[in-house]
């Protein structure tokens, strides 16, 4: 059986302005397992860097609060650790490689001294030539010669960058690596060599990823479960071959996949989904995605709905759970 390595359980997460209160993230649960990636999908809105940032306790200060629910790993509760053992945490328990390598890296100081900075935080046994040997080992390790650890930020291209970001996240071989839309900012041939490479290193390390993206495609080559999320919840959530080959799916699931290009048929326009993500700060009752779902019933305007279950692959939707 499977070791659980993350539980969050009914996380709510705002954002508290002087104008409103934003509801970002709304009862969301997720267990993540041992050397499992789970892909998080949604539209830009949906709550994916939210939930990833209260897994670090990293929430803007004096505006995120985490208003209820429960996250832990190895059944460390993050929610109430101290700012202290948070410290002690992130990078050598969990680590995150953040949206954009061009502002996650210090542009005063060597990228080998931005990676040794890590060891010298959670490896303070380790002498200075072992971190120096770590520096050559882990730069290697991500495709980037050793003698480059003397070069700065800005001698590097956006993939080495990149490289240099997956690096540092890794340098401590963390339980669990979140990856927000890690390839964003890269080309396409940049973008597959940086996946194959965090598919190599998850393997050689055995570490677990939540890996959130906008890119389907990305998901079906990498992930072992796929969690789709929409104005702060998890509609459905399953393995990739639930998602990608079951029957059964969420009516917003459909309008994803039916968004992407079939390379099979011509047409002439794809067929986004219509309408926008509610307002976060004003959420409607019922199902969040009623106003935009093509089989919206009159109980999905009033009553959210339960949860429907068939093995593995769970739907949020009166389609399923009313039968």
């Amino acid at each position: 059986m499977a070791e659980k390595l993350l539980e969050i359980n009914n996380l709510h997460v705002e954002y508290k302005t002087d104008e409103a209160v934003v509801y970002a993230v709304n009862g969301l649960d997720l267990t993540v397992n041992r050397g499992e990636t789970i892909g998080l999908v949604g539209e830009t809105g949906a709550g994916k860097t939210t939930t990833a940032l209260s897994i670090m306790r990293l929430l803007p200060e004096r505006i995120g609060y985490i208003k209820d629910g429960s996250i832990k790993l190895e059944n460390k509760d993050i929610i109430r650790a101290t700012e202290a053992d948070m410290r002690l945490i992130r990078g050598e328990s969990v680590s995150m490689i953040f949206q954009d390598p061009m502002t996650s890296l210090n542009p005063i100081l060597t990228v080998g001294e931005q990676i040794s900075e890590v060891l010298e935080l959670h490896k303070k046994n380790m002498s200075k030539a072992e971190k120096s040997k770590r520096v050559d080992e882990i730069l290697e390790l991500v495709g980037l010669p050793a003698l480059r650890k003397k070069d700065y930020p800005h001698q590097f291209s956006g993939g080495m960058k990149q490289r240099v970001v997956i690096a540092i996240a890794l340098a401590c071989e963390p339980k669990l690596l979140l990856a927000d839309e890690p390839t964003t900012a890269l080309d396409v041939t940049i973008q597959a060599q940086v996946l194959e490479m965090m598919k190599d290193l998850k393997e050689k390390i055995n570490t677990a990823m939540i890996l959130i993206t906008h890119d389907l495609g990305i998901v079906a080559q990498t992930c072992d479960r796929v969690a789709i999320m929409y104005a702060g919840e998890i509609i459905e959530i399953g393995t990739a071959e639930d998602i990608f080959e079951g029957k059964d799916h969420h009516p917003y699931t459909v309008g994803l996949f039916g968004s992407i290009p079939d390379m099979k048929k011509t047409s002439k326009r794809l067929s986004p989904i219509e309408g926008l993500m509610p307002d976060p700060t004003n959420l409607p009752d019922g199902c969040k995605f009623h106003d935009r779902c093509p089989k919206c019933m009159e109980i999905c305007k009033t009553k959210n709905p339960d949860v429907f279950l068939e093995g593995m692959h769970s739907i949020k939707c009166h389609l399923y759970s009313l039968n």
